[in-house]
């Protein structure tokens, strides 16, 4: 269902229901239309008048087109920030007399008028559903107006606190889970799809498979983050066994390993609110507590920029990706991998390339490129293993030529894996996979390196807070 069908759904139901009334056909709205519906909705007082306002406004939201509900945005940008004359005054208040009357008060000026509308919706019953799903079409919006990321900082610092790990539920997902959510499962994963109710119960209703999701108090059945675990007697090297339909369960209690093999983002508008680290070290710690057999918690990852960064190293006249590599990535085809010599050689060449990339390149703020690396390396895990073949499907092949990697969570080490990433930059790596990344030798890039700009991956992986695909 497209992404704007399901808004427009989620906000009828909000708002077709008796207290705010019937749905009324859609009207254009005036500049000053929009600014006397949100001066009223911030004149209330009263907390019924107040819902009964911010139930008007959602109506009127619901109603407008795509271009109606630009317009909602860039009004809220440009007419409902910090009031100039008060923070001024506020400003000249503190730096004459620094205490903590005048340092409230000029925190209090300094609140963009905005947040309070925000505040007032969320008043509404399902009014923050109705926020996170406003911001889903926020963020189509900034690529075309930037102006706009004043509202959409607001909104993301509001869901951070309204959203912390101290609201957050954990709930174990099985077959005896609701419909609903089961099927928002199907819907909502995104790294290995699930096809159809037999797929999703081999993955949630065998002894040796587990799932867990957060939920919030406020977005009811609706889960913010989940992960797939697969029990196993070893670190797997493939997904292909992890998913396969004919396989033999093993016994939970016979397991020495536990496999976060798939995490998918849920709610697009909460976008940059962190979910992940929470949930994967909750649920390392409560198996951890089932299980006392379990000696290892890894994860199964894609690695969705390795393809894109070797096409650029390989573009570059002065990249140490030797000719008989570039040769080799040019015949690149469905039916490589079936080829064993051809396979060999793509083992040989892309093994040390992918641990360098993993370990070594870094984007512009010194951090890992790849998406799903930064994720569990500033969780304090370790890179454990990069595996070769290992995702076999067109997207895996298409966005990493099938590398797969393996991230060890070692929850003694967790805390100080982190502070050396944070603090240094530092990448946790174990000795195979550092001797690896060693063995490339790429040269400085130099300001005549002019690499083409290629277009973004075919699919990316919704394995992290950052990155939603």
């Amino acid at each position: 269902m497209p992404q704007t069908s399901v808004i427009n759904d989620l906000l009828n139901a909000i708002t077709d229901n008796r207290l705010f009334g019937e749905r009324r056909k859609p009207k254009r709205m005036s500049r000053k239309d929009l600014t006397g519906l949100i001066d009223a909705l911030l004149s209330g007082l009263g907390e019924a008048s107040s819902i009964e306002r911010a139930a008007e406004f959602l109506r009127a939201y619901r109603d407008l087109d795509s271009a109606g509900r630009t317009f909602v945005f860039r009004t809220l940008a440009a007419d409902y920030g910090p009031e100039p004359d008060r923070l001024s005054e506020a400003a000249r208040d503190y730096v004459e007399r620094p205490d903590a009357r005048t340092a409230t008060a000029l925190r209090e000026a300094a609140e963009p008028r905005r947040i309070e509308v925000f505040r007032r919706l969320n008043q509404v019953t399902g009014g923050t559903q109705a926020l996170v799903a406003m911001r889903c079409e926020l963020l189509e919006r900034l690529a075309n107006h930037p102006d706009l990321w004043t509202v959409d900082d607001d909104l993301r610092r509001m869901f951070e606190e309204w959203f912390n790990r101290g609201f957050l539920l954990l709930r174990e997902i099985d077959w005896q889970t609701s419909a609903a959510i089961l099927e928002k499962i199907i819907r909502y994963e995104a790294v290995h799809a699930i096809r159809g109710w037999d797929d999703l119960r081999l993955r949630i209703d065998v002894p040796d498979r587990r799932l867990f999701g957060f939920f919030h108090p406020r977005l009811g059945d609706e889960p913010l983050i989940f992960v797939e675990v697969a029990l196993t007697a070893d670190i797997p090297g493939a997904i292909g066994p992890i998913l396969a339909h004919e396989r033999r369960p093993i016994d939970p209690s016979q397991a020495t390993t536990a496999v976060f093999y798939s995490i998918s983002n849920c709610q697009e508008g909460l976008r940059g609110i962190s979910f992940g680290a929470f949930l994967i070290k909750q649920v390392a710690t409560d198996l951890a507590a089932e299980l006392p057999n379990l000696k290892s918690f890894v994860t199964l990852s894609p690695v969705p920029g390795f393809a894109r960064w070797l096409r650029e190293e390989v573009a570059r006249p002065t990249s140490a990706v030797d000719e008989p590599t570039r040769t080799l990535l040019s015949g690149f085809d469905v039916g490589w991998l079936e080829d064993p010599a051809r396979a060999k050689a793509a083992e040989a060449a892309l093994m040390p390339l992918a641990a360098h990339y993993l370990i070594e390149a870094k984007d512009e703020r010194g951090r890992p490129v790849d998406p799903v690396a930064r994720f569990h390396l500033g969780n304090g895990a370790r890179l454990e293993q990069v595996n070769f073949a290992a995702d076999r499907s067109e997207r895996g092949l298409g966005t990493a030529h099938g590398v797969m990697v393996n991230y060890r969570y070692v929850l003694a080490d967790v805390e100080k894996n982190h502070e050396a990433f944070a603090n240094d930059g530092k990448v946790a790596a174990a000795s195979a996979v550092a001797r690896l990344a060693r063995s490339v030798k790429v040269a400085p890039r130099e300001a005549s390196d002019a690499v083409p700009q290629l277009p973004p991956p075919a699919a990316s992986s919704r394995e992290t807070d950052d990155v939603s695909a």
